[in-house]
């Protein structure tokens, strides 16, 4: 068997045998419209300047706020710092993709951005669970709350949250490495994600695709079935109260969990939950937007806008540092 080798003279595609090597890929971005690049970057550009903004604040209110030091609020802070991270993994190389011609991303930076993109999304996945598991130990042992989520279970909780996101995304980005690309080097995506890549793929992508089914269902279904459950049990409990008002401070402390966790897991399970073959990529690019873009910006502003502990502390913040 001859094997020849040869570099093409951009540099991205080196040739091996039967098999290429991509070295740099090309990232296609949203929208190919001249006239929706600058409108685009300027709206995204906002989005993760407020998500910045917003991810940070919360972090630094709960740290510098003693009423906020609780289960409640721990994972809330945890929450923010995965959701800054996941937001800082995809959106600055994303904005890039509107001031260039071609976004270019070099094989080693895009299973980078994969590996990390995985971990802190298949962490969110989980830290959403064990923060509806507190709502759920709140309301229905409440006299029993501060026995059950001590700081002890918390910690723990957090290190199965982030260790499940490195073992998960561990197994995606190994196994990915080790495909070959040899169809073309644009990626049909705003980011390196799991089915663009795998559809650039010329080896067997078998295990690929079964890897993601799998890991997906477990990794979205398992939380989504404990977040329900929880909140079976959290709803039939409220109705139990007799005071409207009980009721209506309980629904309030759940309202906001349980609409991040509606637009997160739904997008997610959009793209994920069903054969690549079924799924258009374009629609992909939407339903990426929401989990990747839009919910690290919505999660602290849910969280803040709705909730009166978040807001107290605030104020009291703020004349604190008027007073001085």
């Amino acid at each position: 068997i001859v094997v020849n080798s040869f570099v093409e003279t951009d540099d991205r595609i080196m040739e091996s045998g039967n098999h290429s090597m991509v070295f740099k890929f090309i990232l296609a971005g949203l929208s190919e419209q001249p006239k929706l690049q600058l409108p685009l970057f300027l709206l995204f550009l906002g989005i993760y300047v407020v998500t910045v903004v917003g991810n940070l604040g919360m972090i630094t209110l709960i740290l510098l706020s003693s009423p906020l030091h609780t289960p409640m609020y721990f994972f809330l802070s945890s929450l923010s710092f995965i959701d800054l991270c996941h937001s800082t993994v995809i959106t600055p190389k994303m904005l890039a993709n509107f001031l260039v011609e071609k976004n270019i991303i070099s094989y080693p930076e895009c299973m980078t951005q994969l590996y990390f993109f995985l971990v802190f999304a298949i962490a969110e996945c989980h830290m959403l669970a064990a923060m509806a598991y507190d709502r759920y130990v709140a309301i229905c042992n409440p006299l029993r709350y501060s026995v059950i989520m001590s700081h002890h279970l918390c910690f723990w909780l957090t290190v199965v949250v982030y260790t499940l996101g490195f073992i998960g995304s561990s197994i995606h980005t190994g196994y990915m490495l080790r495909l070959f690309f040899c169809r073309t080097n644009v990626i049909n995506h705003y980011f390196c994600d799991l089915f663009p890549l795998l559809e650039l793929s010329c080896s067997s992508i078998y295990i690929n695709e079964l890897l993601v089914l799998f890991l997906s269902a477990f990794n979205i279904l398992m939380p989504s079935l404990a977040i329900l459950t929880s909140y079976i049990f959290i709803i039939t409990s409220i109705l139990r109260i007799r005071s409207t008002e009980g009721r209506y401070k309980a629904f309030s402390t759940c309202s906001s969990h349980i609409l991040a966790v509606s637009i997160f897991f739904g997008s997610a399970a959009f793209m994920y939950l069903q054969p690549s073959s079924i799924s258009s990529m374009d629609q992909g690019k939407v339903s990426s937007v929401f989990y990747t873009i839009v919910v690290p910006m919505l999660n602290p502003l849910i969280y803040s806008l709705r909730n009166k502990d978040v807001k107290s502390a605030m104020k009291n913040i703020l004349n604190k540092r008027g007073h001085t």
